[in-house]
């Protein structure tokens, strides 16, 4: 094992990982990003044509990852990015390795 990470910093980056290796959730933080406010889970749940529990299981995947936030107003839940820069950053990155050697595939 590298002594680069401690299991903490591991653990948290699965959690990372998995929460952002799913085509729902991604679609969820980029409709969130792309909204410019928070969004409540209905619309979320609306827009992707699914239902809102389905929806909420998701939205508490990416909370738990730390990459939104769910809060109440009023009766409804609404989430919003922790940090919208940091996430476009990360996904412009993501797309540029990807296109470095376009022969290449990840697996």
């Amino acid at each position: 094992m590298s002594n680069l990470f401690t299991e903490e910093q591991i653990e948290r980056v699965s959690r990372l990982f998995g929460a952002l290796g799913n085509r729902t959730r991604l679609k969820i933080l980029l409709m969130v990003a792309d909204s410019k406010r928070p969004l409540h889970i209905k619309a979320v749940a609306k827009n992707l044509k699914t239902d809102y529990a389905a929806a909420y299981r998701h939205v508490k995947v990416l909370e738990e990852a730390g990459i939104v936030e769910i809060y109440e107003v009023g009766r409804s839940r609404v989430l919003s990015l922790k940090s919208q820069s940091w996430l476009m950053d990360l996904l412009s990155k993501t797309i540029e390795a990807i296109q470095v050697d376009k022969y290449t595939r990840i697996a």
